[in-house]
């Protein structure tokens, strides 16, 4: 997530989408089914939004 940020990447679900690309390339596991990956998807991006927000809380 911090490379994401790095590269100013807003919270979106293309962001997430990216995020799931990432992993995938990693060898990560993650599954084909269209509704895990939409579940998936929106679990990442309330993770990376918490991320964001506590790295701008911690800027201040």
């Amino acid at each position: 997530m911090a490379e994401l940020c790095a590269e100013d990447r807003k919270a979106s679900y293309d962001t997430a989408d990216e995020i799931i690309k990432r992993l995938k390339e990693k060898k990560n596991f993650i599954p084909s089914s269209v509704t895990v990956h939409r579940e998936y998807a929106f679990v990442l991006l309330q993770e990376y939004r918490d991320y964001i927000q506590e790295r701008s809380e911690n800027d201040r």
